[in-house]
């Protein structure tokens, strides 16, 4: 494999600060337009569902298409991604899913609401971003030194949180103008980072030994290389479970908002809370990780969701049911961190693509079973008997965690 045409050979200069780095900057600015939109469409598509017709099976069918790429197309991302330049995978996601976004905003324009394609596209959305970060994950070792890798991370964090804090309230708002207003939005986001990652210099992978590939053993590559580190094997589980939980946490205002006649706009105080909360983590997080030890951090997250979970259930207060996001994206966010920062120290380059996806299938899998388990949920149940139903698994895997050494235990190399 050779570099692309006008890239820059040779390490990144560790001695010039991570500000300085053109190329760093523009790979954080184009995959914040595109997280940007991503995170639109996540609010966005089960709140059309719920606002047009009002059956909360029905958002939890949307949101499940849109998140089942996460369990069918991780694995596979991740080995093309590993073969593939990653600069051009990144731009040819962003054509393709701004193509599905504008075919969603012309049917919503045409006042034509259509279940199975709103699902299709929210799948190709799913997909897309998919493989767009397992790329862009993989490819920032590239472009920054490996001294800035901590540091790097956790910009990549707060980017990703701040996505979450401005793209939650502006789909919702867009929406209360215009239904087809945020699909448009997120179109032209997926094209601003198609027009950034095309500006930087730098290669996105080391240079490639030619050598005979085969499909299902690079497939599994990454699953075996999780199996055996210990730590990541345990945790990954953990976050699977908070992750599939979090989908019943997360539609719970949407169905308070709806029972007690409030705005569509106000569920995007969810993203803006939780966001704020989220930045604050990643911007800690360097400083946090050299202070915590990366076990106790897994255990403070899923301590903290024990305890604010169930606070939530016996409230219809919007501004106590919406408290809790911050303080819970808050050290999410820390762990993200330290994750990252781990994965970045100990995966060989050759197959960053397949181990990562390795990660965030196990971590995300679950996440579309999950969507779909909430909407049956809050529709069996009240509000306050789904999320008590999440705060006894919660404390279980709380308890899980503390009597599991491996977890317990782990720690990270951070400079200081």
């Amino acid at each position: 494999m050779t570099a692309a045409p006008g890239s820059v050979a040779g390490p990144p200069q560790a001695d010039r600060p991570l500000r300085k780095n053109r190329d760093f900057r523009l790979l954080w600015l184009s995959a914040g337009f595109s997280q940007l939109g991503a995170r639109m469409s996540v609010v966005v598509f089960p709140l059309l569902v719920i606002w047009h017709s009002g059956s909360t099976f029905g958002a939890g069918v949307v949101a499940f298409a849109g998140l089942l790429p996460m369990l069918l197309v991780q694995l596979p991302a991740g080995v093309f991604v590993d073969r593939w330049d990653r600069r051009r995978v990144m731009r040819l996601c962003d054509l393709v899913a701004a193509a599905g976004m504008v075919s969603a905003a012309v049917l919503l324009a045409a006042g034509v609401v259509w279940l199975p394609h709103l699902c299709a596209v929210a799948f190709l959305e799913g997909a897309c971003m998919i493989f767009y970060q397992v790329a862009e994950r993989a490819a920032v070792r590239n472009v920054v030194a490996p001294e800035h890798l901590p540091l790097a991370v956790s910009r990549n964090e707060a980017r990703s949180r701040i996505a979450g804090m401005l793209g939650q309230p502006a789909g919702s708002g867009l929406f209360a103008v215009l239904w087809w207003l945020p699909f448009a939005a997120t179109a032209v986001g997926h094209l601003l980072s198609l027009f950034g990652l095309g500006r930087v210099k730098r290669p996105f992978q080391t240079e490639r030994v030619e050598r005979v590939r085969r499909f299902r053993s690079e497939l599994t590559e990454g699953l075996r290389w999780l199996w055996s580190q210990r730590f990541l094997r345990y945790t990954t589980l953990l976050v699977a479970v908070t992750n599939f939980l979090a989908q019943t946490v997360n539609m719970a205002p949407m169905v308070v908002i709806k029972e007690t006649g409030g705005s569509a706009a106000l569920v995007g105080l969810v993203g803006t809370i939780g966001g704020v909360g989220g930045v604050l983590g990643a911007m800690c997080g360097s400083w946090l990780l050299r202070r915590l030890s990366l076990g106790g951090l897994v255990i403070l997250d899923l301590a903290t969701r024990s305890v604010l979970v169930p606070a939530m259930a016996f409230t219809t207060s919007l501004p106590l049911l919406f408290a809790p996001f911050a303080v819970m994206s808050f050290t999410g966010a820390v762990l993200n961190v330290g994750a990252g920062a781990y994965m970045a120290q100990v995966v060989p380059d050759e197959i960053h693509g397949r181990a990562m996806s390795a990660v965030l299938m196990t971590s995300w899998g679950a996440n579309s079973a999950g969507a779909l388990a909430a909407g049956v949920l809050l529709g069996v149940l009240s509000t306050t008997g789904a999320l008590l139903t999440v705060t006894a698994v919660l404390v279980a895997s709380t308890l899980l965690a503390v009597l599991t050494p491996s977890v317990r235990r782990a720690d990270i190399s951070v400079p200081r």
